[in-house]
């Protein structure tokens, strides 16, 4: 555990008996909006109840068992697809977390580049640690884009990363139309890196999925990802 997932932690765990551990844990909450707010509740310091993190077929499993009927032949040949597509979804992964910070950063520059006051003092992206939040959060929520695209599931990006984040921006003062938006640079971002429309390097060369047109099912599932949390912020 590194020092500052401890020191976060440590910060949140306990309750809140004095205005000096508030102010700290609003000022770490700022610093570490997202990683804070996945392991702990900001107004209590309890720590959140976990989900259970679901795949493909655990899903197609709870689903069935909670109509107590077996697993039905669409799900059966969903699970098929599934595994028959499964180099192309690594592939896809690969293409988020390889160009995870490249495509955070840009989405990020996007977006002051659309709002140019945020750099400017009073403005969210000033001074460069508020900047560096940014870039932060935008590369966790690309890294739990990546896992729901891996599992073929959103309920780990709903549990850890969409559970209470607009509460937890509105609590920080960040604008939503600004962090949709960045999220929306990203969303294209990505869906480009996958389908090998970008102009940049080919993300499928040298492993055997095929090229960035026959992934075009994987991206748009990932799109649909990325639409899940703008539709949360919204």
């Amino acid at each position: 555990m590194l020092l500052t997932d401890w020191f976060s932690y440590e910060a949140l765990r306990t309750p809140v008996r004095s205005v000096s551990r508030l102010r700290l844990r609003r000022r770490l909450s700022w610093c570490f909006p997202l990683h804070i707010r996945s392991t702990s509740n900001i107004s209590t310091g309890t720590a959140s109840p976990t989900s259970p993190m679901l795949d493909a077929f655990s899903r197609a499993v709870v689903s069935a068992d909670s109509k107590g009927a077996p697993i039905g032949t669409e799900d059966l040949a969903s699970l098929r697809k599934y595994v028959a597509d499964a180099n192309k979804r690594i592939d896809a992964t690969l293409a988020i977390t390889q160009n995870v910070s490249c495509i955070a950063a840009d989405a990020v520059a996007g977006m002051v580049c659309e709002n140019t006051g945020m750099t400017q003092p009073g403005g969210n992206c000033y001074p460069t640690r508020r900047m560096a939040a940014c870039l932060r959060d935008g590369e966790i929520i690309l890294r739990y884009v990546s896992y729901a695209l891996l599992a073929g599931d959103p309920s780990v990006l709903d549990d850890r990363c969409i559970n209470g984040l607009k509460e937890t921006y509105i609590a920080l003062g960040v604008p939503l139309a600004n962090a949709i938006r960045a999220i929306e640079i990203m969303k294209i971002a990505t869906v480009a890196i996958m389908t090998e429309t970008n102009t940049g390097r080919k993300m499928f060369e040298g492993i055997n999925s095929g090229s960035g047109a026959d992934c075009k099912d994987i991206a748009s599932e990932a799109a649909s990802y990325f639409d899940r949390v703008i539709s949360a912020l919204s």
